[in-house]
């Protein structure tokens, strides 16, 4: 695998406005195939716009690569096969059941008007199992809990079955057990040879990730290996020393100083 495959998704130059407003400013990055990325910083880091950058949904100045091809080249339909999104606040219509929310996952795949396939309804339910929805997958929309419903817009994501998945605060409104399901569902897709790239509050989640991208102030200040003790000083820094990071029970957790 050359330097330019082993690249998911990389950020050249990237300039993002929100409003007369410069969030980013002028950041490259690249995240590895294969590998789950955490996206962490302080409030108004930029976070969440790097991520829909990346997702191609702001514009911006500079160029984002999408398994070797510029981003913007690609057609809608093959862009959507290759990368998965789940934002936060997700919408859909409230009257949608779960399944047909996560089959609308599918979408992409599907001719134009033409019924869903066996594939299609195989990788829904595959995608409701995994987040624990299938129970409720005849449910409206409106009906559901806030965590039963994120657990459903993963599910969407999932059912894409994307090389490349982006997640902005996934954990969002999700109970303990189900958070710990999540981890265990990208690190699932990391082992098929998915890329994972997520948006986390929840820093001692992040560093079960494979890689941690440092933000502040629109900017990338760091991008190492979780594991790596330059990673937890940029983490520490970043937070001003309001944290610490420390080895529990062998994994790594961010504690609060007290």
């Amino acid at each position: 695998m050359n330097a330019i495959d082993s690249v998911a998704v990389g950020a050249r130059g990237i300039r993002a406005k929100l409003g007369n407003i410069e969030v980013l400013h002028n950041i490259s990055v690249a995240f590895s195939a294969g590998r789950w990325t955490s996206i962490v910083g302080p409030n108004g880091a930029g976070k969440s716009t790097l991520l829909k950058v990346l997702a191609n949904l702001l514009p911006h100045a500079g160029e984002v690569l999408l398994l070797g091809q510029p981003l913007a080249t690609l057609r809608a339909r093959e862009r959507a096969q290759q990368l998965s999104w789940l934002g936060q606040n997700e919408s859909s219509a409230d009257d949608l059941t779960a399944y047909d929310v996560a089959m609308l996952g599918r979408l992409p795949h599907q001719p134009w008007l033409a019924p869903p396939s066996d594939a299609d309804h195989a990788a829904v339910a595959r995608a409701l199992r995994a987040t624990h929805a299938w129970d409720g997958r005849d449910r409206p929309l409106g009906q559901l809990s806030g965590g039963e419903r994120q657990r459903v817009l993963l599910a969407r994501a999932l059912a894409t079955e994307a090389q490349v998945l982006l997640m902005d605060e996934p954990l969002a409104n999700l109970d303990p057990p189900h958070q710990t399901d999540w981890l265990q569902i990208v690190r699932q897709l990391v082992a098929s040879g998915k890329t994972v790239v997520s948006v986390l509050h929840e820093i001692s989640f992040a560093l079960h990730a494979d890689d941690m991208v440092v933000m502040a102030a629109g900017r990338v200040t760091h991008h190492g290996a979780c594991n790596d003790a330059a990673t937890h000083r940029a983490l520490e820094l970043v937070f001003d020393h309001r944290i610490g990071v420390h080895q529990l029970a062998g994994q790594w957790v961010a504690l609060p100083r007290i």
